[in-house]
């Protein structure tokens, strides 16, 4: 490595350092700043006016405030410019940044380095090799003892390999090994509490890289600069704390600072301990303002909390977003501009999907939304030949109905559509009702597919209604009497509810409706869900409804077509026996043993480009706790997403549960089972090829 670049190293290491300090400490900093300033002298490639930029964000935590937000406003304007990439772009971000522990910071810095693509010398990804950082990080506790703070920086010695999404994957699959009994309390303990995988979302930066989803012609797209500003509001109830403080920081970072006026937070009467009071000093002490904390008095529910939030908004547009999400590249702009060009057009962005157990981020298909007469939302695909164009695929999408976590509307309006429904609790069918009001009042409800948004999707809701009361059933009652008319015997037959069951006064709901001279239900069925597929249908009638939808290619799960990769036996290392069902190759639910290897289809792994393990083609290797099974093939990765670093001696790695294969003997008949990936003993394999 040349001198020039380890100079520039050293003075980006001087830097970050500075801001990972325990207390400022301005001898020290006013020595970091004269060494960065003695290589910017030498005309390095970034030169003063970056430097400049980036001490500027330390020098705002004492003194210089005005300067400071001087090269905040400067640095994000270029960079929403597009004139900003890889170090400008961590720059522009750090003001968010300045009290993050040193493993938010790294993989921040890991990826902007990656993308710097405007300056030939950081073509490649920077890293730290070894763990060097852990040196640094004590040296730091050591209340800048500056003999070990230097001797730590000089041993850091910066890796040039190639970025990419390998190694997206490879820090997701790091930061969920469970490695010691803490990390598995924390990771169970985070499911019964938030239903996913806090291990990693502990770990993960707020400011983690997702990959851009968003169709290429997305970026050609081109927006009025006179949009309306926006009024995020996000509401959270017992949330895991360092997944809101990502979801606040996504919104933050990718949103263009000229059209996000507020991001406004509803605590619902959280009761987990001190959250409230975290998520306080923090907002404090970061993001200059742009972030409102408020609490209600009392449990509300979604419902009313987010009427609550929107009552203290001032923006032009109100989204409403989860707070369990991450928003993709330029998600607002396509919300906002739709919105600009009819104010009764409410905005969706497509909803990507953030894996519960892996925290991995993937693309969505475009799908919209519907409902069943139960009165529970489904997603399903769109009407025939709704993208017979490649430009169909960025244009608005009608969907009869939304999910309801992640919308945008024009402030004004819904206010004057009657916001949320006040009489409904907690969670539960207020999507499906303002769904149906938007319809049938005079708006319009459309998927943007250029405005993209992943969301954490559980298997399960971690908390109810404080009484136990069934919010579902309730909230669907209220909106079945108000806006389904004759229809309503459907739901009525479907969910069987009690003939006296109390549903609450509806009455303001029902004059609400007269006043927006609102259509009839059949009008909505007949216009906007002609495809709803009725009880009283006839065979032609549901043929052609079915027809006028795009069909998936169905293929039972024992026989889809499959990218095998590779196949092999799965050998105990150091042994002569290899891993088989303890009963048939076609036994769901069998636990897995060691037996003598032999050469049969009972012991033939097939790994697929998903990183299934696939015994004879059948049934799929799960991991279960404490045992692993077969399984049919879900395709969905998690529990049956495998890794592993090559042959032989290598580790079997599972990445929802964040354990490894591994046995308790080395003798026939033993089980298979999930163990701490750092235990030595008995977890090595070794991948015979036939």
């Amino acid at each position: 490595m040349g001198s020039s670049r380890s100079s520039q190293m050293n003075t980006l290491f001087r830097f970050w350092s500075y801001f990972l300090r325990d207390n400022f400490n301005r001898s020290m900093y006013d020595e970091f700043k004269n060494l960065a300033l003695e290589d910017a002298e030498e005309k390095y490639r970034y030169g003063l006016e970056c430097l400049f930029r980036f001490y500027s964000y330390g020098l705002e935590i004492k003194f210089q405030s005005e300067l400071y937000n001087d090269f905040q406003q400067e640095a994000l304007k270029d960079y929403w410019n597009g004139q900003l990439y890889g170090l400008e772009k961590f720059w522009a971000f750090h003001k968010y940044y300045k009290h993050s522990a040193y493993l938010e910071v790294y993989p921040l810095l890991q990826y902007c380095l990656s993308n710097y693509k405007t300056i030939e010398d950081f073509r490649a990804e920077v890293i730290c090799a070894n763990n060097s950082e852990l040196n640094i990080t004590q040296a730091y506790r050591n209340h800048w003892n500056k003999n070990a703070f230097t001797k730590a920086r000089k041993n850091l010695q910066p890796v040039y390999r190639n970025p990419g999404k390998d190694a997206y994957e490879r820090d997701l699959i790091e930061l969920g090994m469970v490695k010691t009994m803490a990390d598995k309390r924390m990771k169970e303990d985070g499911y019964k509490l938030y239903a996913f995988n806090v291990l990693i979302s502990n770990n993960l930066s707020y400011q983690r890289h997702i990959p851009d989803t968003r169709n290429n012609l997305c970026q050609s797209l081109v927006y009025p600069t006179d949009l309306p500003s926006a009024s995020v509001i996000i509401c959270f109830y017992n949330e895991h704390y360092h997944t809101l403080l990502r979801t606040i920081h996504s919104v933050v970072n990718r949103s263009q600072p000229e059209y996000l006026n507020e991001i406004i937070l509803v605590d619902d009467f959280s009761d987990i301990p001190y959250l409230h009071e975290n998520v306080t000093k923090y907002v404090q002490n970061n993001f200059n303002g742009i972030v409102k904390l408020f609490k209600t008095d009392r449990r509300e529910g979604l419902i009313r909390a987010r009427i609550f939030g929107a009552r203290k908004a001032i923006g032009d547009v109100i989204v409403f977003l989860d707070s369990h999400i991450e928003v993709n590249t330029d998600w607002l702009r396509p919300l906002l501009a739709r919105i600009k060009e009819g104010e009764s057009n409410v905005a969706i962005p497509i909803i990507d999907i953030i894996n519960a157990d892996t925290f991995t981020y993937t693309a969505s298909p475009l799908v919209r939304g519907g409902f069943n007469w139960g009165l529970h939302f489904k997603w399903e695909n769109l009407p025939t030949g709704t993208l017979a164009n490649n430009e169909d695929f960025v244009k608005p999408i009608r969907s009869p109905t939304m999910a309801g976590g992640l919308f945008a509307i024009n402030r004004r309006y819904f206010i004057d559509m009657g916001e949320y429904d006040a009489g409904m609790n907690i969670w539960g069918g207020e999507n499906i009702e303002i769904s149906f009001r938007i319809w049938m009042c005079g708006g319009k409800l459309e998927l943007i597919p250029c405005s993209r948004v992943g969301h954490v999707f559980r298997q399960r809701r971690p908390y109810g209604a404080p009484d136990g009361q069934d919010t579902m059933l309730y909230n669907s009652l209220r909106v079945a009497n108000v806006w389904m008319d004759d229809y309503k015997q459907y739901f009525i037959k479907q969910r069987k509810p009690p003939s006296n069951y109390n549903y609450g006064d509806i009455s303001s709901r029902i004059q609400l409706r007269k006043n927006l001279k609102c259509h009839d239900f059949d009008w909505y069925l007949k216009n906007i869900y002609p495809e709803m597929v009725l009880p009283s249908d006839n065979k032609e009638k549901l043929k052609k409804k079915w027809a006028a939808l795009e069909q998936d290619k169905f293929q039972p799960w024992h026989s889809r077509k499959r990218n095998y990769i590779d196949h092999f036996q799965i050998r105990l290392t150091n042994s002569s026996l290899c891993m088989q069902s303890s009963k048939d190759i076609k036994s769901k639910g069998s636990s897995l043993v060691l037996k003598s290897c032999m050469r049969s289809k009972h012991q033939l792994w097939f790994e697929t480009d998903k990183s299934e393990l696939v015994l004879a083609q059948l049934l799929c290797l799960q991991s279960d706790s404490p045992n692993p099974i077969l399984y049919k093939c879900h395709e969905m990765g998690a529990d049956q997403e495998w890794k592993h670093k090559g042959e032989s001696k290598t580790a079997i790695y599972n990445i929802a549960a964040g354990t490894c294969l591994g046995v308790q003997s080395k003798e026939s008949g033993a089980i298979v089972t999930m163990k701490l990936c750092s235990d030595p003993k008995l977890t090595m394999w070794d991948l015979v090829k036939q």
